[in-house]
C-alpha cells in the first residue's frame, strides 16, 4: 500500500440541515441522496457553464456534524468557500475551511476504515483512495496503517497515465467547460439531477455533442514538451500541452483539427517533439484517428 501526502489540497466543511438542498442546487453533480461516507466529483461553474473550481463532496455522519466534506484544490479553497457564502442566501448553511485536515491518497488497496475518512476517487478506479485526516500526525498515522509514503511524481504519473486532467495543469479554471476538461466522461456531471449553475449551457453542449476541444492523453518518444506549448499540425493551431510523465503527457486539442491532421497524414508536434493520440479507456466520444471517425 502506498501513500501519497497532498499538500495542494484543502478541506472545507458544509454543514447545516439544508445542506444537502443547497449544495445540490448549484453543483454538476447528485449530492443530495449521497449515504454517508460516500463521494463524488463535482465542479462550481459559472453562470456561462465554466468551471470555478473541481472538487469532491463527502457525505459526512451525522454523528460527525453532517452536511459535507469538501476535498479541493488549496489554490482555490477560499475562492470556493466565498463564492459557496455568496450563494447561500438565506439557507441554513454554514461553510468553513478547516486547515486543521489535510488530504492523502492511497494506492494499491484500500486502506482501513479507521485511518480518516476513506472515499474512492471515483473518477478511475486506478487512482485508489483519499483519506482526510487530521493535518498534524497524518504521515505518521499512514505509516501506522502500514502505508509506504511516495513522492508526488509516482502520482502524477499514475494520474497521466489513466488521462484524467488536473485543473491549473491540463485546463484553465475560468475558462473552461466540464467537457473540455472530460468531466461528462469521468463522472463529474449528472444530467438527471435538475437546475445547477451554468446547467443551461453544459446540457446544451451534451444534446448537441459540440464539444469541439478536450484533454486527451498523448505520448512521445522523444524529451517531454514543455506545459503550456502550442501544439500545431504544420502552420495550424490545435491547442496546447498540459502536464507530461515520463513519455505520457495531456493535452488540450481541438478534437476535429486533430482528426484532419491525422487524416492527412500531417504530424501533431508541440514545440517540435512530435505526438501521439492515446485513447483513454474511458472516453466515450469520437476519437481523432479512429476508423469510422469523421475528420
Amino acid at each position: 500500500m502506498r501513500a501519497i501526502l497532498f499538500p495542494d489540497r484543502a478541506v472545507l466543511r458544509v454543514t447545516g440541515e439544508e445542506a444537502p438542498k443547497f449544495l445540490n442546487g448549484i453543483v454538476t453533480n447528485a449530492v443530495d441522496e449521497l449515504a454517508p461516507g460516500a463521494a463524488v466529483f463535482t465542479a462550481l461553474l459559472t453562470p456561462q457553464g465554466k468551471i470555478v473550481v473541481d472538487f469532491f463532496a463527502v457525505a459526512a455522519d451525522p454523528e460527525e456534524g453532517g452536511g459535507f466534506v469538501i476535498d479541493a484544490p488549496a489554490a482555490l479553497a477560499s475562492e470556493l468557500a466565498r463564492k459557496l457564502s455568496f450563494y447561500k442566501l438565506r439557507a441554513k448553511v454554514e461553510i468553513t475551511e478547516r486547515p486543521d485536515l489535510a488530504v492523502a491518497v492511497v494506492l494499491d488497496k484500500a486502506p482501513p476504515d479507521d485511518l480518516g475518512l476513506v472515499y474512492p476517487d471515483t473518477r478511475h478506479a486506478g487512482l485508489g483512495w483519499r483519506v482526510v485526516l487530521p493535518r498534524e500526525g497524518m504521515e505518521a498515522a499512514l505509516k501506522e496503517a502500514g502505508a509506504e509514503i511516495v513522492e508526488m511524481d509516482f502520482w502524477q504519473g499514475r494520474r497521466i497515465s489513466l488521462g484524467i486532467p488536473e485543473g491549473g495543469q491540463d485546463f484553465i479554471y475560468g475558462d473552461t467547460f466540464p467537457h473540455e476538461a472530460d468531466m461528462d466522461c469521468i463522472g463529474g456531471v449528472d444530467f438527471n439531477k435538475g437546475c445547477f449553475i451554468g446547467q443551461e449551457v453544459v446540457s446544451r453542449v451534451e444534446r448537441r455533442d459540440v464539444a469541439r476541444k478536450r484533454v486527451v492523453p498523448v505520448a512521445f518518444t522523444e524529451g517531454a514538451p514543455e506545459a503550456g506549448a502550442e501544439i500545431k499540425a504544420g502552420e495550424r493551431a490545435l491547442g496546447f500541452m498540459g502536464s507530461s510523465a515520463g513519455r505520457r503527457g495531456l493535452a488540450m486539442l481541438r478534437l476535429d483539427r486533430a482528426g484532419e491532421a491525422i487524416k492527412e497524414g500531417v504530424a501533431l508536434k508541440a514545440g517540435g517533439v512530435e505526438l501521439e493520440l492515446i485513447k483513454p479507456d474511458w472516453a466515450d466520444f469520437p476519437f481523432p484517428g479512429e476508423a469510422g471517425v469523421a475528420a
